[in-house]
């Protein structure tokens, strides 16, 4: 892959070519509901493979969507896209895809995990595209009603067609990213850099900061409502400017005593330790140590998995701000998750 920069948009993409195929989207999770919905608003023919009579089936269905079973949406469409996690993708698609495909068809994902570590292999006579958005479905869905759209990758691994790449972005178009932007790599920069970024930067080291900057406050004994206001509220007005227009713009924004302080500070924080820590979660992901753990823990029933999510659950932080979010007016119209229906 080049490292030169080609952003595809609307313009340069034939939007109607989506509209001459059918699409199964299996699973209806958040990437599932955003991007259906986007879909059946651009005028597509698609179809929901699902467990038939399960929650997503009923959620689907009242949204106003065809379902099928998998094996029977698999069978109907040119295109499936597989929406359904990760851990469970490998073993669906033996059982209930592969059997059905057709020679011509394109087999879809929007992380290239299972193909790229090699835990789904695709028939030969099949084509592998890839259509990754780069934010959580709900967001694909909101951003595409209020007229905007989430910046979005393609890629292709097998292309039996010769028009894969041409489907991939009229695809993507269809779920509004030809609105923002559309940039094609491999299925291998992809899966590591997106397992990276999870990791080490966007969840994984930004909980991590908050959490540990909160109890470093409320340790100090200092309230932990201004720890909650100080080390994860206001990230997102911080974080809001910095996507808006780079570091440069943030820094601009906030006072001197700020900038300052994040300059000859903030390296004290993210050092040569924390470089040498992100070093080694790359080269677990390269190396399919990640994804081999990921997947045993999966299979072996999620003990240490629940065990986290119970801890961050019961943090402090959560419950601060539960209370701080309830008591006060911002982020109450319009929510974009609402659990009840999507």
């Amino acid at each position: 892959m080049k490292n030169e920069l080609k952003i595809y948009l609307d313009r340069d993409i034939n939007k109607n070519l989506i509209k001459t195929k059918k699409i199964a989207i299996i699973g209806f999770g958040s990437q599932g509901y955003g991007q259906s919905m986007n879909l059946k608003d651009s005028g597509c023919d698609i179809v929901l493979g699902l467990r038939l009579g399960g929650k997503s089936d009923e959620k689907a269905k009242k949204y106003g969507f065809k379902t099928m079973s998998i094996e029977d949406a698999v069978k109907y469409a040119d295109i499936v896209q597989i929406l359904i996690p990760d851990e469970i993708q490998a073993e669906v698609f033996e059982r209930q895809i592969k059997p059905n495909m057709k020679k011509g068809q394109y087999l879809m994902f929007s992380h290239g995990f299972n193909i790229h570590f090699k835990k789904i292999v695709a028939p030969e006579y099949v084509n592998v595209i890839m259509v990754a958005p780069k934010g959580p479905g709900h967001t694909v869905r909101s951003e595409y009603e209020a007229g905007k759209g989430v910046p979005s990758l393609i890629a292709v691994y097998q292309d039996v067609s010769g028009d894969s790449k041409e489907v991939a972005l009229s695809y993507a178009s269809a779920i509004g990213a030809g609105r923002a932007g559309i940039i094609e790599t491999t299925f291998r920069e992809e899966t590591e850099t997106d397992l990276f970024g999870e990791q080490a930067v966007i969840c994984g080291g930004i909980s991590a900061l908050i959490k540990a900057g909160y109890d470093t406050l409320v340790g100090a004994g200092y309230s932990p409502y201004m720890a909650y206001f100080e080390t994860l509220h206001e990230m997102k007005l911080i974080v809001d400017l910095i996507y808006e227009g780079g570091l440069a713009d943030m820094r601009y924004s906030i006072s001197n005593t700020a900038e300052y302080g994040d300059m000859t500070r903030g390296p004290k924080v993210i050092g040569e330790q924390s470089k040498q820590a992100m070093k080694e979660i790359l080269k677990d992901i390269q190396s399919g140590k990640f994804s081999d753990e990921f997947m045993q823990e999966m299979k072996s029933g999620c003990k240490i998995f629940n065990e986290l999510r119970k801890a961050n659950r019961e943090h402090s932080i959560e419950k601060i701000g539960e209370e701080i979010r309830s008591s006060f007016i911002w982020g109450k119209d319009k929510k974009i998750i609402d659990r009840t229906r999507n």
